[in-house]
């Protein structure tokens, strides 16, 4: 099966790189291969590769920036996944296309569900949510993958700026007001190649490894996994101090609980998501083995 993917050179694609399974030709392509904010060169491209199906990894995913660079974000989150649609329709092919917490305003206190209404804070949430319901209206048989927290054992991400700010200060503020769940980019491409596989599966999902921290929990999480693996200097000892997020003003909001009910991923694909602290074990074993 040939799968076309898109935003080669983000952290999930290179995941899915890596993993690909038996059975499955990956073509990835970044910007330079194929703009999706151009309609002709959507077309162009799955006319010329013809994929089974599409996997849309690419995305403007810089939060803060997106509230100066509305129209960036905009042309990327929500006309890209436009034209993909509307290409993926005319030609028959199968569309998964990623999308974010950020999509919901964080007041809840329980799991966000897939059919909840959405309702962003900034820019960059606004931006995808438009891609979604793009996506929803153009090819209601797409799937629509939600998720939060991303992070992997290379580029650029949470777990690697704590790592190297560790390396370079005795103390560190982390945010503890924001509630959600980390998520390795090893169980996104792994649970992205069952959908695949699946070719009954339809609609919006949510996808983040299993359990809940604050941003101070996961922070605390690497620095007592990566002291252990020895991915510190030997003599470093960071003390990490929680903060509110008033302490930690950002351009844009960020949702106060962002935790997504996983539920219907898990009972339609038949499979269990491990806790966030085990995944991050594994994938900070994967770095000290690199």
């Amino acid at each position: 099966m040939k799968i076309l993917v898109t935003g080669k050179d983000g952290q999930l694609a290179q995941e899915l790189q890596k993993r690909i399974p038996a059975g499955i030709e990956l073509i990835a392509l970044d910007r330079n291969d194929l703009d999706i904010t151009s309609a002709d060169q959507v077309i162009q491209a799955m006319t010329h590769y013809k994929p089974a199906a599409i996997i849309n990894a690419a995305a403007y995913t810089a939060v803060d920036k997106a509230e100066s660079e509305k129209a960036q974000a905009y042309a990327v989150n929500a006309t890209g996944p436009e034209n993909l649609a509307k290409a993926c329709r005319e030609m028959g092919i199968r569309l998964i296309h990623i999308s974010t917490d950020f999509v919901f305003d964080g007041q809840s206190s329980t799991p966000y569900q897939p059919q909840d209404v959405v309702r962003p804070l900034g820019v960059y949430g606004e931006s995808k949510a438009a891609g979604e319901a793009a996506v929803q209206s153009i090819l209601p048989q797409a799937v629509i993958l939600r998720t939060a927290w991303v992070y992997s054992a290379h580029g650029a991400n949470f777990t690697n700026t704590m790592l190297r700010l560790m390396n370079e200060r005795d103390e560190l503020g982390v945010v503890a007001d924001q509630i959600g769940t980390p998520t390795s980019t090893q169980t996104l491409a792994e649970t992205i190649f069952m959908v695949v596989s699946n070719p009954e599966i339809s609609g919006i999902y949510h996808c983040t490894d299993a359990g809940t921290a604050s941003w101070y929990d996961f922070a605390v999480a690497i620095y007592e996994e990566a002291k252990d693996l020895g991915l510190l200097v030997d003599e470093v000892n960071v003390k990490i101090r929680p903060i509110g997020t008033a302490d930690y003003p950002t351009p844009a909001a960020r949702p106060a609980y962002s935790v997504l009910d996983k539920s219907s991923l898990v009972m339609d694909l038949n499979f269990e998501l491990q806790h966030w602290r085990q995944v991050l074990r594994r994938v900070l074993q994967e770095k000290a083995g690199s």
